[in-house]
């Protein structure tokens, strides 16, 4: 049997198609995810789960319209000081992986701000994944194994890459029905169990959540072994 979960990675799918479905904006669509997003972190808290990390906005993002990375891009700065908040409530940090350097000086700025206010915590952490690509993330971290002395090890690798903090994840999730990984953690989730569903991320619910751990339990994870 599984061991329990301790770490849960989500690649957030389906606002835009979620929106689209309703006759509303992509902004919209963002909006609600959002808010899913802050109701996934209360319901891994309640079960024990102490690590969160969600694929917030890939290195390919950039390519979308102009105006819809401008949208998010309000929309990350001004979730930055409610998610604080509410991480607050709950004892847990805020930590951010990728290039946020790529990212406007205010919204750099927000997440600074909501990072050191909750950087004390001690009772679970949620990364968001923002500007963020698997391969990019690797290829910054062999640029920093280049000044490695000792021999490379994966485990000295692994402390070389954004989420050297963090168990590997358990289990990932992905809404919105598509089959595939997109480039989300590929070094940490070699042995991670994945589930898929084809309920759009803003519909994704505590409910949602329960079944995908169901079916986790029901898995036998032998790492190879």
């Amino acid at each position: 049997m599984p061991t329990q979960v301790k770490h849960i990675g989500i690649i957030m799918d389906g606002n835009r198609r979620w929106a689209k479905q309703k006759g509303l904006s992509a902004y919209k669509g963002h909006q609600a995810g959002v808010l899913a997003l802050e109701n996934m972190v209360k319901a891994c808290q309640k079960r024990s789960i102490p690590y969160l990390t969600v694929y917030g906005f890939s290195t390919e993002n950039w390519q979308r319209s102009q105006v819809e990375v401008k949208h998010l891009i309000g929309l990350f700065e001004r979730m930055a000081q409610k998610y604080a908040d509410m991480l607050e409530e709950i004892g847990w940090k805020l930590n951010i992986i990728g290039r946020l350097k790529d990212f406007p000086k205010t919204t750099q700025s927000a997440f600074t701000k909501s990072i050191n206010q909750v950087k004390d915590n001690q009772q679970g952490v949620l990364t968001i994944a923002l500007s963020y690509g698997g391969r990019d993330e690797i290829l910054r971290a062999a640029e920093k194994a280049k000044q490695q002395t000792s021999k490379l090890t994966d485990k000295i690798f692994s402390q070389l890459l954004d989420t050297h903090d963090l168990p590997d994840p358990d289990l990932i999730i992905r809404t919105g029905g598509q089959i595939r990984l997109s480039n989300f953690l590929p070094w940490q989730t070699t042995y991670s169990e994945l589930y898929f569903t084809d309920t759009f991320w803003p519909d994704f619910n505590a409910k949602h959540l329960d079944k995908a751990l169901a079916e986790y339990a029901k898995r036998g994870r032998n790492f190879g072994q």
